[in-house]
């Protein structure tokens, strides 16, 4: 089993698909990897090296940004964006859609599930 990065890649798929298991890693960022270091795609993740792990390895830390380093870039723009008060930023602290979407109805996975209120009566008609 081939361990990249922290993560564990499944050693039954090929690794074109396997690296994209890394967070910061898709498909044509895979490609150029193994293009990089003259690999073919099709090869079983089981059937690799240990050269050729410590090759990806390699290339992985020396050229990208994976991971945690990713994810904590992330959230210190996010935050960058909350402290100097942008309409994103305020978005994002109410946790609100950000990107123009309607919140009307909708918007449920950044506005939360619905919330009924039990027992509540309605205004008496007249």
């Amino acid at each position: 089993m081939a361990r990249i990065a922290g993560i564990d890649l499944p050693k039954n798929k090929r690794i074109e698909i396997a690296l994209t298991y890394i967070y910061g890693i898709g498909l044509s960022r895979s490609n150029e990897i193994l293009n990089k270091i003259h690999l073919n795609y099709n090869i079983l993740v089981r059937d690799l090296t240990d050269q050729q792990i410590i090759s990806i390895r390699d290339i992985l830390n020396n050229e990208y940004q994976i991971e945690g380093d990713l994810k904590r870039l992330e959230t210190m723009n996010i935050k960058r964006l909350m402290d100097i008060g942008t309409y994103k930023g305020r978005r994002h602290r109410m946790g609100l859609p950000l990107r123009g979407q309607r919140t009307r109805t909708n918007a449920r996975t950044r506005r939360g599930t619905k919330k009924t209120i039990a027992g509540k009566k309605k205004a008496p008609r007249k």
